[in-house]
């Protein structure tokens, strides 16, 4: 088990924990819960070694393995499968062993290291990697695409799939569910479920903690307070241990009040002096029971839309996706033909896979992006507030709060839509405090600012435009969970329309009466709740699985590129000195056959690399708002590395199946 004993924590000067005891058991699932700030992310640096206690005791078992997510982004032209099983520690070790043996030539050397490395799992290894990989959300195309093809959400993605690949009994999980959508966030809750060694875990999702978690070890004010069950759990009985000590506190200020005022009337008379002072030394030996303070939660509120058109937007055969660069090639379709309307007082929830459009459709309705074909019709007065995913879509990383507040009322001004709201630097100003941010922090610069706080930036600047159409696109991915709380509130006093995109189901549940799911180019309403979309999620899941084992049965082939191969079974019998000449002499004369087409088939790897990293950076220039002319430009560019690496694909296949052809006739 894992101990703390009246335990003192320092970061810099900063007191961390003081004096916090806790015992965590072999198996338990706990969530680690606090304030931003509290200490959550020190306590991990003790487990994980990067931290040492200054005082009190600290043990865990030294023969614990523990596994947890590279905070780093991995730089690497690793195929995806081999990054994630290179988290299997056991079997790179086992792998070492039989390296090292062969090498040797010692016989019982080699029988026990390949024992150890089918004990290790060699068998199912690759299997083993590519469910976690598909698990959280990649196609199977994409099983061997290089490390560095993929945008940094996704390479996050498989950093998890690489902790998760890893054997151990304490696996510590801080923010998981940041870089997920709701199908990979369902595939992980039912992941750790299943998961047998011991877990922490830092989240700010609510019911991710209740659906994972059988333990919440709670930091407050330096002290750690264990409570048996998942989050909301904690949080009643949190609730009920608060009002209990507000009562036990005003009881004792009343007692406190009775002993002052007899110690004051009769300290001075000689008759009473005695008995005066007996209750001066009861009010010293009293335990003082601390006041409830009330900390400082955030919340907000949007102001009465000035109007509500109804319909807010009308759709009427609308494709949703990305133009073809100038006079040339075609559009990048990624939603088709969707006809619907949204009236006033909607409270929508988009759901659907990752990839499957969500963002193309809510970026195309916020102007981001333009239809490629059909109409939008837009009510007259609609005025719409957007959340970009990715904050600094809206925001400048140059300029501070006060900047962009003072843009925003310029701007709305020239248009002629201020609506009332106070345009002077001071009003600016004080509409920031209402968002915590005040003092210096209005002047410091975007860029410099945490995930969190541009959050709260975006939102202040949304409520200030008083819109009654809400696009919110993953708003909650830097929110601590008293911010989603405060979010979900201010949603649900919201009198306009609302169009949601969230992983956090909490928020979905509170705020959202109907669904709409994108899927295979298309809108659809989903008949269900959110309940029901997690079954269909697990189905289509498993369904996409049973697919995919059933084309490797049919095709099965040892992914190109990939130097973990499976292994091949030991033979029976110890090969002697003779048989190890000749294998040596076999494996010569294959190398030197297949050193031509390999050195081809390592540069045509590094090619595709670099073709798939450029591809990357013009989809995102793409995806944001530029001059025809470079639109053009990148447009055209993006046609001719989408040929190349179709071409160098191809025939990295031919290089691939012509080794194999010829290693298997050896």
């Amino acid at each position: 088990m894992i101990t703390l004993r009246n335990l003192t924590l320092r970061r810099g000067t900063r007191v961390v924990l003081d004096g916090a005891s806790a015992t965590i058991n072999p198996g338990e699932k706990v969530g680690l819960v606090g304030r931003n700030g509290a200490g959550k992310s020190s306590l991990f640096g003790l487990l994980n070694g990067e931290l040492h206690e200054d005082s009190g005791d600290f043990g865990m078992p030294p023969q614990w393995r523990m596994a947890q997510v590279a905070q780093e982004m991995p730089e690497t032209s690793d195929p995806a499968t081999r990054f994630v099983l290179e988290g299997d520690t056991r079997l790179l070790a086992a792998q070492q062993d039989v390296a090292e043996a062969e090498a040797s030539g010692d016989g019982d050397r080699m029988a026990l290291a390949y024992m150890a490395l089918q004990d290790a799992g060699a068998h199912d290894a690759q299997a083993r990697a590519q469910t976690l990989i598909l698990g959280l959300g990649f196609g199977l195309h994409e099983l061997d695409k290089p490390v560095n093809s993929f945008s940094g959400g996704w390479r996050m993605r498989l950093q998890l799939a690489r902790a998760l690949m890893c054997p151990s009994d304490l696996l510590l999980l801080d923010e998981p569910t940041n870089h997920l959508d709701l199908d990979a966030l369902v595939w992980l809750e039912a992941w750790l479920k299943r998961y047998e060694g011991t877990l922490i875990v830092i989240s700010h999702d609510r019911e991710f903690l209740d659906a994972v978690t059988d333990v919440t070890l709670h930091i407050h004010q330096g002290r750690l307070t264990r409570y048996g069950g998942n989050y909301s759990r904690f949080e009643d009985m949190r609730a009920e241990q608060l009002a209990q000590q507000h009562q036990a506190f005003a009881r004792q200020q009343e007692k406190i009040a009775h002993l002052q005022r007899f110690i004051d009337r009769f300290k001075a008379k000689a008759t009473k002096a005695k008995q005066a002072q007996s209750r001066v030394k009861a009010l010293e030996r009293m335990e003082k029971i601390g006041p409830v303070l009330a900390e400082a939660e955030f919340d907000f509120e949007f102001a009465e839309p000035a109007s509500l058109p109804n319909p807010m937007l009308a759709l009427r055969d609308v494709d949703f996706g990305y133009p073809a660069p100038e006079g040339s090639g075609h559009p990048l379709t990624i939603v088709r033909q969707v006809t619907r309307s949204v009236q006033a007082g909607q409270r929508i929830g988009i759901l659907g896979a990752n990839g499957q459009g969500k963002s193309t459709v809510v970026k195309t309705i916020a102007h981001v992006l333009a239809p490629l074909a059909g109409q939008i019709t837009e009510g007259k007065g609609l005025n719409i507030g957007y959340f970009a995913q990715q904050e600094l879509d809206v925001l400048r990383p140059d300029e501070h709060p006060l900047q962009h507040m003072a843009r925003l009322a310029r701007e709305a001004e020239t248009a002629g839509r201020l609506q009332g709201q106070a345009t002077r630097e001071q009003d600016l100003r004080n509409f920031l405090g209402g968002f915590q941010f005040s003092g210096d922090q209005v002047m410091q610069p975007v860029g410099s600012m945490s995930g969190g706080e541009k959050a709260r930036l975006v939102l202040c600047m949304i409520v200030w435009q008083r819109p009654n159409l809400l696009l919110l696109d993953e708003p909650t991915n830097h929110l601590d969970l008293a911010t989603r709380e405060a979010l979900s509130v201010a949603l649900n006093e919201f009198e306009g329309t609302v169009m949601l995109v969230s992983h956090d189901r909490a928020l979905l549940r509170a705020v959202c009466d109907e669904f709409w799911l994108v899927s295979r180019g298309g809108i659809a309403p989903f008949d269900g709740d959110l309940d029901d979309y997690q079954r269909y999620l697990l189905d289509v899941a498993r369904q996409a699985r049973e697919s995919q084992r059933a084309e490797v049965r049919e095709n099965r082939e040892t992914p190109r590129g990939s130097p973990l191969t499976e292994q091949q079974p030991v033979e029976p019998a110890l090969r002697g000195a003779e048989q190890r000449r000749r294998d040596a002499a076999r494996r010569q004369t294959q190398a030197e056959r297949l050193r031509p087409l390999k050195k081809e088939l390592a540069q045509v790897d590094r090619d595709l690399v670099a073709l798939h990293g450029e591809k990357t950076e013009l989809e995102t220039r793409l995806g944001q708002p530029l001059a025809p002319a470079e639109l053009a430009e990148a447009g055209r560019r993006l046609k001719a590395v989408s040929a190349q690496i179709e071409a160098l694909e191809e025939r990295w296949l031919e290089l691939g199946e012509t080794i194999e052809a010829a290693a298997a006739t050896d």
